[in-house]
C-alpha cells in the first residue's frame, strides 16, 4: 500500500474529520476537484486499533474544561504525525507500524504506596466515569503543536479509585514493552519500557486527563491506544501512552527522557517560552495543518493554561525546575 510521507502532503489537502467520515460526500467533492483517486487512497491509510470497526464511537459528554476559541487539527494530521518511538523515530512511522498492537485484552496494574494492589481491565476503566470530550492544545518539545479533541475523564477519578496512601507524593506511568509488537523500539537509543511521572498535585489537577479516544472514537494505535494520559500544560512526551502499570511512590520517579538527557528534558517539562531547549528555541511553535501564514505562532506560557495551573509552581524557579 502506498504511503505518502508527511512532507508530501500540503496542509491544504488534509482531509477534515467531518468530511473524512462521510465517504460519499467526500468523494463527490473530491471528484469535483479532480483528486478523487488520491483522496480515496488517503482514506484507506487511517489505522485503528485491532478489532475496532471504523464506525465505532464513544459516548461523550461536553466538558466545561474544554478549551474554546481554537480550531482542532485534522484527524489525518493527528493520526499521521506522531512521536511514539516504540514504533519508529520518524513522524510517519507510528501510523505505518502500530497496526500490530493488540489493545484487547488489556489491563492496568496499580502498585506501590496504595491501600492494596489492584488491576483494572480496560473496559472497566472505560466505565469508571462518564467520558468527556475535551479540546486541548498539544505542544511538543520539538516546537510544533496541534489542537486535539480528546475523550476521557480527569485522572484524579482513577487515582481516587486506586486509593493511594498519604505518603504517595508522585505517580509513575509505565508503558507497554513488547518486542513482538513494538518493532522499532531501540532506534531511539533509550531504555524501555517507557516511563513517565507527575507530582501528585499535578496528577490530581482537573485538567490532567486519563484518555481513551480522540474525535469521538477510541484512540488509534499510533496515538497511544488503548489508554494514555494527557497533561496539556506540559510538553507532549510527559503524556505517557499505552499504559500498563501505574505506581505511587514517595520520591521523584525515574522517567525515560529525563534519565537519558536531564539537561534537555527536565522532570517538570512545563511549556515555557523563556526556557529554550539546548538545541532550539521554544519561543515560537509551528502549528501543524495551519495555513502557511499562520503556522508560526508565539509559544504560550504553560501552553495557554497558566490561569489554571501556575499556582502549582508558586515559589519555584521555573528555569531551574524546567
Amino acid at each position: 500500500m502506498l504511503t505518502l510521507k508527511k512532507s508530501e502532503i500540503p496542509s491544504s489537502e488534509i482531509t477534515p474529520k467531518q468530511t473524512y467520515m462521510n465517504r460519499r460526500a467526500f468523494m463527490t467533492s473530491a471528484a469535483a476537484a479532480g483528486v478523487a483517486a488520491v483522496a480515496g487512497e488517503r482514506m484507506s491509510r487511517v489505522m485503528r486499533p485491532a478489532g475496532v470497526e471504523a464506525a465505532e464511537k464513544l459516548t461523550l459528554v461536553k466538558s466545561p474544561l474544554s478549551t474554546t476559541g481554537v480550531t482542532p487539527t485534522s484527524f489525518e494530521d493527528i493520526t499521521h504525525y506522531n512521536n511514539f518511538y516504540e514504533f519508529g523515530v520518524d513522524k510517519g512511522d507510528p501510523a505505518r507500524n502500530a497496526g500490530k498492537l493488540q489493545t484487547r485484552p488489556w489491563s492496568v496494574q496499580v502498585e506501590g504506596l496504595v491501600k492494596e494492589k489492584k488491576t483494572f481491565d480496560i473496559d472497566a476503566l472505560l466505565k469508571l466515569k462518564p467520558l468527556e470530550e475535551r479540546v486541548y492544545r498539544h505542544r511538543c518539545v520539538e516546537a510544533w503543536s496541534m489542537v486535539i479533541p480528546w475523550a476521557g475523564y480527569s485522572l484524579s477519578e482513577f487515582i481516587n479509585a486506586c486509593e493511594p496512601l498519604p505518603s504517595a507524593k508522585f505517580v509513575q506511568f509505565i508503558s507497554l514493552a513488547d518486542r513482538k509488537t513494538e518493532i522499532l523500539p531501540f532506534e531511539a537509543g533509550i531504555s524501555w519500557p517507557y516511563q513517565e511521572g507527575l507530582r501528585m498535585d499535578e496528577a490530581m489537577h482537573p485538567l490532567t486527563l486519563l484518555t481513551f479516544g480522540l474525535y469521538g472514537e477510541v484512540l488509534p494505535n499510533q496515538d497511544g491506544a488503548p489508554v494514555r494520559v494527557v497533561v496539556p500544560w506540559k510538553y507532549g512526551f510527559k503524556s505517557a501512552k499505552s499504559i500498563v502499570k501505574v505506581k505511587f511512590v514517595k520520591s521523584q520517579p525515574s522517567t525515560t527522557w529525563n534519565d537519558m538527557s536531564p539537561q534537555e528534558y527536565g522532570f517538570y517539562s512545563n511549556v515555557n517560552p523563556n526556557v529554550d531547549h539546548p538545541r532550539w528555541s521554544q519561543k515560537r511553535e509551528r502549528v501543524i495543518g495551519a495555513p502557511i501564514f499562520r503556522q508560526l505562532q508565539p509559544t504560550l506560557m504553560f501552553n495557554g493554561y497558566a490561569d489554571q495551573v501556575a499556582s502549582l509552581y508558586t515559589g519555584m524557579d521555573l528555569k531551574k525546575n524546567f
